[in-house]
């Protein structure tokens, strides 16, 4: 549902039913920290303060393919089921864009969730208008069914994994951040990269293709989009998967630690349970695809963590 008023402002709604509580849902949507998880077009949000009732975040999506940032005010009240929300700053061609998510219940244990939206586009330009048009219609709908089935499935349950590896580097912060985030050179420097194109704006927001070697030599092709916020974090979600999983989101973290620096990789999965009988085999049980998911993504992260200590080390002799 679609409404144009005469400031050319466009007002639309889009909405889901959801066999959860109304307390469960507004739970899933008021935390922010688990969107990239939950929300395909999130890649990155992060919690810049607020006191309970009203809060400001900053967003990394994708629209139409596309990676955008802003940075939004929120109004949460719980008791209504109601959150408002408003860019303070929007990305071109957006020249505004605020709206609410609205949860009712709707018969014991069920919701409906509505999703409103109101923008203008920059200039008011017809064109730019539609392709705004297209972004939140698309990331609406994508949006309210990806959250129907965490909340439905209590976040995939037994099917995510999450963990992480951290190395010791007696180096400096500045040169380990620097390796991770020169994703462009990975090529010559790791051996398990066979290709590699980074792309990055001045906002440090890369878009990340790579062609990764496995121990049997072949290849897998990955894209991602990763947000660098120096000195010491890059956070990532992968966007063409490798045939197991369904999701994978991480972050590197380099931090001071005594003398030297501690380097970790994270990485949060989803498995396909649909390919588990082709990868990494026939007969194959979802602890065991999980398992193969954390020794492969495992052995290439502390490979590059490997690299990194070497590169960061020689440079502070």
């Amino acid at each position: 549902m679609a409404q144009q008023t005469q400031d050319q402002t466009r007002s639309v709604e889009h909405e889901i039913t959801v066999q959860a509580t109304a307390g469960d849902v507004y739970r899933l949507i008021a935390e922010v920290r688990n969107w990239p998880q939950i929300f395909p077009p999130t890649i990155h949000v992060e919690h810049l303060g607020g006191d309970g009732g009203r809060e400001r975040i900053r967003i990394w999506a994708t629209a139409n393919g596309q990676a955008k940032s802003w940075t939004s005010r929120r109004e949460l009240d719980q008791a209504a089921g109601r959150i408002d929300f408003r860019q303070e700053v929007s990305s071109a061609p957006v020249a505004a864009m605020g709206g609410a998510w609205i949860i009712e219940p709707a018969g014991v244990g069920w919701s409906r969730v509505r999703l409103l939206h109101d923008y203008r586009a920059v200039g008011d330009d017809p064109a730019e208008l539609a392709w705004i048009d297209q972004a939140v219609d698309r990331n609406s709908r994508t949006e309210l069914a990806a959250m129907k089935d965490a909340v439905e499935l209590a976040v995939a349950g037994d099917r995510l994994l999450s963990f992480e590896d951290s190395v010791h580097i007696d180096g400096s912060v500045a040169d380990v951040y620097d390796f991770l985030r020169q994703a462009g050179r990975w090529q010559e420097r790791l051996p398990h990269v066979a290709s590699v194109t980074c792309e990055e704006d001045d906002g440090g927001l890369q878009v990340l293709e790579m062609d990764t070697r496995a121990k049997d030599g072949s290849t897998h092709t990955t894209k991602s989009f990763r947000v660098c916020l120096p000195p010491g974090r890059i956070y990532y979600k992968q966007v063409t998967l490798p045939p197991l999983l369904s999701l994978h989101t991480g972050h590197w973290t380099v931090e001071p630690v005594g003398d030297g620096v501690r380097a970790t990789s994270q990485h949060t999965v989803l498995i396909n349970p649909d390919r588990i009988a082709g990868i990494p085999g026939a007969g194959t049980t979802l602890a065991e695809a999980k398992d193969f998911a954390r020794g492969v993504l495992g052995a290439n992260s502390r490979a590059t963590l490997g690299h990194a200590k070497e590169y960061a080390e020689r440079r502070a002799t």
